[in-house]
């Protein structure tokens, strides 16, 4: 692939134009908002003057409502040899296309499952795909060309290409995705009119439920309207779920000891499940999840703090395997855990207290 077209310069356009622009592919920017398009070009992922001929590739990064017309006017301006779009469902729009009467031999589509809380191109990193799964769901139709042609932008992106049926796509990404960003948004919902008392306490957990709920509402009308149908189903079951759970509490609370053992079994059901499903969500790099042991180190909320955490770790010859950050309410202070192999615990405990660093047990 010598050169390339992006159209739709938003977070996941703009981010794999940067990632092409690096690997020396001359990439084109387009968007219906060309002063987006301007941003992208100055953030390095290509320039926004149309290609004077035929490119190798047109990447779709248009929401899903728009992707099929989008697609459908650069299929009919023969703006590149193959087509693909990058909207997170997949179903929907090739059915559109083929309702549209198109020849789609040099059509494929894909989604790469990466993105952040925040869209634009300013949000944009070369990458955001990397060790990431990015879906592919050719059909026998699919021209061979085209299928390596996107094999070779998920290589730029150093992202992993998994094949996949479209339906099938769209009920996983139902399961992984759209329903869980729903769920968040619930609970993040009762925090709108909280006591500031009750807000106040709030604590990682609560953090790591409600992270995506910062999501642009407006971007996740354009997938959920094109995917209703699955996470509705999905959704269906966790209501079940969720009248099962209020049923149990509402036994704990009862005089009757069978009721509240009966409860007790119900809560404990629910939990079982939520930790059998948990420990199937893949690790690092999409292997299977290890067990890590954590360091705690308390911190002061200072510029360079965390940098001379992670020096001190390699210094002692540890490889920090995961990070999370929990900041203390009202103080300019805050706990860094550190996710290491559990053979490295002790030498980098005693590294880091060596180093100054207050540890917390």
């Amino acid at each position: 692939m010598r050169t390339a077209l992006v159209i739709g310069t938003g977070l996941i356009g703009t981010s794999a134009a940067l990632a092409l622009a690096a690997r020396g592919v001359v990439v084109h920017l387009a968007d219906h908002d060309p002063e987006q398009a301007r941003t992208a070009a100055a953030l390095g992922a290509g320039t926004d003057e149309a290609p004077e001929g035929q490119v190798d590739l047109a990447i779709v990064a248009a929401p899903p409502a728009h992707v099929a017309a989008t697609l459908a006017d650069a299929m009919r301006r023969k703006v590149a040899r193959g087509y693909l779009d990058v909207a997170s469902v997949k179903g929907g729009p090739r059915r559109e296309l083929e309702a549209l009467g198109l020849d789609l031999t040099p059509y494929i589509g894909t989604h790469p499952m990466s993105g952040r809380e925040k869209s634009g191109p300013l949000a944009a990193s070369g990458d955001l795909f990397e060790g990431r799964p990015w879906v592919l769901t050719p059909t026998r139709d699919t021209d061979t060309e085209v299928l390596n042609l996107a094999l070779e932008l998920v290589s730029h992106c150093r992202a992993v290409p998994v094949v996949m049926d479209a339906d099938a796509h769209d009920r996983a990404v139902a399961l992984v995705s759209h329903m869980p960003h729903l769920v968040s948004s619930m609970v993040a919902a009762r925090l709108e009119h909280a006591e500031e008392t009750a807000v106040r306490l709030c604590g990682q957990g609560i953090r790591d439920v409600t992270r995506i709920a910062a999501s642009d509402p407006r971007m996740w009308i354009d997938i959920l309207s094109a995917n209703p149908g699955p996470v509705a189903d999905l959704l269906a079951d966790v209501s079940a779920d969720l009248d099962e759970t209020v049923q149990a509490l509402r036994a704990l609370q009862s005089s009757d000891e069978d009721k509240r053992r009966e409860g007790a079994t119900g809560i404990e059901d629910v939990l079982r499940r939520g930790n059998a499903g948990q420990v199937r969500v893949p690790g690092k790099h999409g292997s299977a999840p290890r067990v890590y042991e954590v360091v705690a180190v308390l911190i002061d909320d200072q510029p360079g703090q965390l940098a001379r955490i992670f020096a001190d770790a390699g210094m002692a010859g540890v490889n920090i395997e995961d990070v999370r950050i929990e900041h203390a309410t009202g103080q300019q202070a805050g706990l860094v855990q550190l996710m290491v192999e559990p053979k490295a615990v002790p030498v980098l405990s005693a590294a880091l207290r060596e180093r100054g660093w207050a540890l917390r047990q």
